[in-house]
């Protein structure tokens, strides 16, 4: 063992803790502080109390901003998955020309469409509309965001599966839309599941979209209502962020369990050989 070797070793072993511990920190903060009688924004052992737990609930606003977030996610997400395994299978099956740079262009209109250049246009059509200050219809735009690349990927799964299998169901006298339920969305479950946690994801946590979009406080989800939580000075109200903020990563935690038991996050297309 030189000492050369040494150093780089213990150097690694030196960068591994720092960057354990830039994730361990706030996990650290978010275990403690929201059961902390004085909650700060640095770590130390607590003092054991519910008081944060029942201002938090006592706050007008806070578990209906993330009843709010559930039914944005859901129906986000429920659009994206339907439609992106519709459209996917449509493009993996038919020739259509110019398939391939269709699929490019929607994958690079995928990050205008939500972005801060579109947001004009996109209130404007919602106003429109009339869907200002509608849950259902802001879930639909920030659906239409995801659309694009939920498309892009998905598809790659589909390509994968054999059409043989649909050949044989036909023959047996299924139908297109039985050919498509019981016959390709099973094989491509991992793709769909893929699916599913990353637009939940992406619309749990969108700010922009539902700010512009929901201008009463009362339908508004938990990532945009947690920039109101202050005191009466103005400061951050850390008798409520805390608890809010635990709450607020329980549904992405539990999908992350679920899918993670059923699925391991070893996502793999088609069929293995």
């Amino acid at each position: 063992m030189t000492p050369a070797w040494a150093v780089r070793r213990i150097g690694c072993y030196v960068l591994v803790a720092v960057v354990l511990a830039f994730f361990a920190v706030p996990m650290l903060w978010l275990a403690s502080a929201p059961f902390d009688a004085r909650p700060g924004l640095g770590i130390r052992w607590p003092e054991w109390t519910l008081s944060n737990v029942r201002a938090t609930f006592r706050h007008p606003y806070a578990l209906r901003s993330l009843l709010n977030s559930l039914v944005l996610c859901l129906v986000a997400t429920a659009v994206t998955t339907a439609c992106a395994a519709l459209a996917a299978y449509a493009l993996s099956r038919v020739r259509i020309p110019g398939r391939d740079v269709l699929l490019y262009v929607l994958l690079l209109l995928s990050s205008v469409v939500t972005g801060t250049a579109a947001m004009v246009p996109i209130f404007v059509m919602m106003l429109q509309l009339g869907l200002v200050d509608s849950r259902f219809g802001t879930a639909l735009v920030i659906a239409g965001g995801m659309l694009p690349a939920a498309i892009f990927i998905l598809k790659d799964f589909v390509d994968s599966v054999p059409r043989s299998y649909e050949e044989s169901a036909r023959v047996f006298g299924a139908k297109p839309r039985q050919v498509l339920g019981h016959v390709v969305l099973p094989i491509a479950r991992p793709g769909l599941a893929t699916i599913l946690v990353w637009s939940f994801v992406n619309a749990w946590g969108n700010f922009l979209l539902p700010f512009l979009l929901l201008r009463d406080v009362g339908a508004q989800p938990a990532a945009v209502l947690m920039r109101t939580l202050q005191d009466e000075g103005g400061s951050a109200d850390l008798s409520v962020i805390p608890v809010f903020s635990l709450l607020y990563s329980v549904p992405v935690v539990v999908l992350y369990l679920v899918v993670d038991k059923r699925y391991g996050f070893r996502f793999h297309g088609g069929i293995k050989s």
